[in-house]
């Protein structure tokens, strides 16, 4: 009998390699290839159907399907539920990833703990034991009468405990810890990670049971194991936070049934999470107002408007290369911005430090922000107070143009309803925008038109 051959598996997109090399072809990533044994685990039995047995499938038109408008299941946190799109839909994969510590348990805790009262839920934990999760529940004040928990790593064990309890609702915390006797490698492992979470995906969808995975996060802030992993699940969580904070982010990063980068807003207290409904009143609420370099920027997370402060320090340099320092912004972007006040305004920031911060441990990833930074760097340098009842969005081109950006009004009204009398933003921005009662509007072309406005 011939010996099974090892094939390698790129940890980042999953694609598979006879033999080791460097550099995935697929993803263009360096070492990131892994072996492992395909073994009888890697059968369309073992990742289809859990070891049940093939089920036949016959095709069926869209009409003779039942279902398709069933109502969300309301999660009882409203920020969660915003992020799953407005509740949690049947069957659906739903993999939440974060920093150890974060809160992602606390969170399933308090989530499960509320649809216990009207639907069967099961807790799998493979990393803590039944004593701490009682004692967690305590803390959070969770009614335990309904709420069914498991310790238990062995995949054949959790398909048996859901044939038994027939929950609605079941977590997993984490894949990672999860190994089925059939797989030929430890727990952790790409191929253990890969065919569990294929496996149990399959249980969720083949009994409509709505499933939360709890995946540990890399040093670089991603989900480990494989790539494909977060192309598997219908939706994909990442909790943030920066050190310090007592602030939560939870990100939808993918989202089959909802808006992608749509955002909810916690507070971790010593009673648990508790979620913020107005994360902009909660972002602006310590900031000084008219401070040097403080600029108050107009953002869209998903379909929800925050307004967040940007702040900038700049100051001469005695090094011969000045220092870019961000916190909560990319690097690369703000010396694109730098670049264009030095070549569009002739600003000298070439022999300057720059330090670059979202207050509130927010994080920016949209270029509406631009014509903010760029602001709040020609503030700062010139020592200019800014009005504090002003606000600013826009984008900025290499030519120092002002590029439109989406769904102005929504937030701009935004601004108005937290008391801010003036906005800066794209002329093209202008077209077909309502009147907001309040709210002056200075549209503007290039950024050298918006820094006349400081004036």
């Amino acid at each position: 009998m011939a010996a099974k051959k090892e094939h390698f598996v790129c940890t980042e997109c999953g694609a598979e390699f006879r033999q080791w090399q460097g550099k995935c072809n697929t993803c263009n990533s360096w070492n990131t290839l892994k072996a492992f044994n395909p073994g009888k685990g890697n059968s369309r039995r073992g990742t289809a159907t859990g070891g049940a047995g093939l089920q036949e499938s016959q095709p069926v038109t869209l009409d003779e399907l039942e279902g398709a408008d069933a109502p969300r299941i309301d999660v009882g946190i409203s920020e969660l539920d915003r992020v799953l799109g407005g509740g949690l839909v049947s069957g659906a994969a739903v993999l939440i990833g974060g920093d150890p510590g974060i809160g992602k348990s606390t969170l399933l805790m308090g989530a499960l703990a509320n649809l216990s009262q009207k639907q069967s839920v099961l807790y799998v934990s493979g990393e803590e034991s039944l004593i701490q999760l009682k004692l967690r529940a305590e803390r959070l004040g969770v009614d335990g009468s309904k709420f069914w928990v498991l310790m238990e790593n062995q995949l054949e064990a959790i398909e048996k405990a859901v044939s038994t309890q027939e929950p609605q609702v079941l977590v997993v915390d984490s894949i990672q810890t999860v190994a089925g006797d059939e797989i030929p490698s430890a727990a952790g492992s790409v191929t253990q990670v890969r065919e569990c979470a294929a496996r149990l995906i399959h249980l969720a969808k083949r009994r409509n049971m709505a499933l939360f995975l709890v995946g540990h996060v890399t040093k670089e802030g991603q989900i480990a194991g494989p790539r494909i992993l977060e192309h598997m699940v219908d939706t994909v969580l990442y909790f943030e936070g920066e050190r310090g904070h007592n602030y939560r982010i939870l990100r939808a990063v993918k989202n089959r049934f909802g808006a992608a980068n749509e955002i909810g807003v916690f507070e971790m207290r010593e009673e648990g999470l508790k979620e913020v409904t107005n994360p902009s009143e909660l972002f602006l609420s310590e900031r000084v107002g008219g401070a040097a370099g403080a600029v108050v920027f107009a953002g869209l997370e998903g379909t929800r408007p925050v307004l967040i402060e940007i702040q900038s320090l700049v100051t001469p340099s005695p090094l011969p290369q000045p220092r870019r320092t961000t916190v909560g912004i990319d690097t690369n972007r703000l010396s694109m911005l730098i670049a264009v006040l030095e070549k569009r305004l002739g600003l000298g920031l070439f022999n300057h430090d720059v330090f670059l911060n979202v207050a509130g441990g927010f994080r920016i990833n949209e270029p509406s922000a631009d014509l903010s930074v760029a602001i709040s760097l020609y503030a700062a340098l010139r020592n200019i107070g800014t009005d504090p009842e002003l606000v600013v969005l826009g984008e900025v081109g290499l030519a120092g143009e002002v590029r439109a950006v989406s769904h102005a009004s929504t937030r701009i009204r935004e601004a108005a309803k937290l008391g801010f009398s003036r906005c800066i933003l794209p002329k093209k921005s202008m077209q077909n925008l309502p009147n907001i009662k309040g709210m002056k509007l200075h549209p503007v072309e290039t950024v050298e038109d918006a820094i006349e406005l400081l004036a």
